[in-house]
């Protein structure tokens, strides 16, 4: 129940921001009031997070004015929106690895007891703010090394701390299973029914109905629609925000063949990150392992693909030892990882698309052992069509939507032709439309007779495009499912046995 008041405590009006000479947000009215959850939805490219970065001091506006509890409010610093009570917790992790989780949370603002930093202070208020998320780790440990999702964590229990009256939040659950994603919403209740003002941005559509109250809509630039309610079907939400009627999700599953082409029999980590995990995958098969975060999934696939150590098992491929001791040695006999962050593992964002494209395929870019440009280009260039990146060779990748960097990454190795693609949430963060078109490179994958593994968190995805799903829970095999008899309660079930 919204308790929202009655004079918003933000409001934008005519906003414009402009890059050059191009306009990216046409003339944004937008009005948050206390005490309530508002959904800001759109296609990567919509504008949402330059409205973002404007309200939270990031970026400033090329015209258009703000007020923040009716005065004038333009902030040109984050730190200006955050004294003001104004907080973003970003998509983009910002931790910095070689602090401690206390000392990520306080960074800029530590307690102090006279000239010194209060540690026993900032450690409890950090401890505090972790147990709020469920989070069970030492404020004392290190940000390096840790996984993903407790990063994302840690980010929200800093945004937290700040006891701001408008938090924007940014994709928080992307990395996050069910039951942090509960923990954070328990939060968000907790925070509105004390007056804070929340704006939301995510692509998981069934969340968005569990915890906004009103929705607004932007494309291209531009506020398209607002909904009073966030009580609509998924797909009325979905079809505004693309402009057009919305095609079934997910492509229809193809039967694979009976003959095993893939192979993980009795697989455990050094660190028992998973234990005697075994399983087999078909030729064209679409083979999905799902868990809730902290079961081993990212740590299997990182394994198969040679990023991390295998203590005992073995990997086949057509009946043939192919263990690899490097992800060279997985490669080299047709393994490749799509990974969970594409951002810090998975390109060069500073460096060109087609530069990108080239890192993973030198020998088709190189004569008599000299890189050639025009080689480059055109072998880009055929996989940038190929796989529907839009974009030029020569633009630089950290230019590029979430979509789009994602669809490089997956070009980069499927330009190599593998005969296994092990897919680590290849949809985080990404929008409805570019979703579809990913799944639809992955089902086209399987009809080429390629073994597809897909790691996700998302349990419709994964119950969309899987013929079978291992289900792991606390670094063991819980379970393999067929898709006749896998649904949101069978999974779970077997995740939380």
């Amino acid at each position: 129940m919204t308790l929202r008041s009655e004079a918003p405590i933000l409001t934008l009006r005519d906003v414009c921001k402009s890059f050059g000479p191009t306009e990216v947000l046409h003339g944004i009215d937008l009005d948050i009031h206390a005490g309530e959850v508002v959904a800001l939805l759109g296609e990567n490219g919509a504008g949402k997070s330059t409205v973002s970065n404007i309200i939270s001091g990031t970026i400033l506006p090329s015209s258009g004015k703000m007020t923040w509890q009716g005065a004038t409010f333009a902030p040109a610093t984050p730190r200006a929106a955050i004294d003001a009570g104004v907080a973003m917790i970003h998509q983009e992790l910002l931790l910095l690895p070689h602090l401690s989780i206390a000392e990520n949370i306080f960074v800029g603002r530590y307690p102090m007891k006279g000239a010194v930093v209060d540690r026993k202070q900032m450690e409890e208020r950090a401890q505090a703010g972790l147990e709020r998320l469920g989070l069970d780790i030492s404020p004392r440990r290190k940000v390096e090394g840790l996984s993903t999702a407790n990063q994302q964590l840690i980010e929200i229990a800093k945004a937290l701390t700040l006891n701001a009256k408008l938090l924007i939040f940014d994709e928080p659950t992307a990395a996050l299973g069910g039951d942090e994603t509960s923990l954070l919403f328990e939060q968000i209740d907790r925070l509105r029914s004390e007056g804070v003002g929340i704006i939301y941005i995510s692509h998981r559509l069934e969340e968005i109905k569990r915890i906004a109250d009103r929705i607004i809509v932007m494309r291209d630039g531009s506020k398209v629609q607002e909904f009073d309610t966030a009580d609509l079907p998924v797909r009325m939400i979905v079809e505004s925000m693309v402009g057009r009627p919305l095609e079934q999700m997910f492509p229809k599953l193809a039967i694979p063949n009976d003959e095993v082409v893939f192979e993980v029999d009795g697989l455990s980590a050094p660190d028992a990150s998973f234990n005697d995990v075994s399983f087999q995958v078909r030729e064209g098969e679409i083979f999905g392992i799902a868990g809730l975060v902290g079961a081993g999934r990212t740590e299997l696939v990182r394994a198969i693909a040679g990023a991390d150590p295998i203590k005992t098992g073995q990997i086949l491929l057509a009946g043939d030892g192919a263990t690899p001791k490097s992800p060279k040695d997985a490669i080299n006999n047709g393994i490749v990882l799509v990974p969970e962050d594409r951002k810090q593992h998975g390109l060069v964002l500073k460096h060109s698309i087609q530069e990108n494209i080239a890192y993973c395929n030198m020998d088709s870019v190189t004569k008599s052992g000299w890189v050639m440009g025009r080689l480059v280009r055109n072998f880009a260039s055929t996989n940038i069509e190929r796989f529907g990146v839009k974009g030029k060779g020569s633009q630089s990748a950290n230019q590029m939507s979430g979509g789009n960097q994602q669809k490089v990454v997956i070009a980069k190795w499927l330009a190599r032709n593998p005969r296994v693609v092990l897919l680590d949430e290849p949809t985080r963060g990404i929008d409805v439309g570019a979703r579809s078109s990913i799944y639809e490179i992955i089902h086209a994958l399987a009809a080429q007779g390629v073994a597809v593994i897909v790691v996700s968190s998302d349990l419709e995805e994964i119950l969309g495009v899987s013929n079978r799903i291992l289900v792991m829970a606390a670094g063991r095999q819980a379970g393999i499912l067929d898709h006749t008899e896998a649904n949101d309660v069978s999974v779970m079930e077997l995740a939380t046995s």
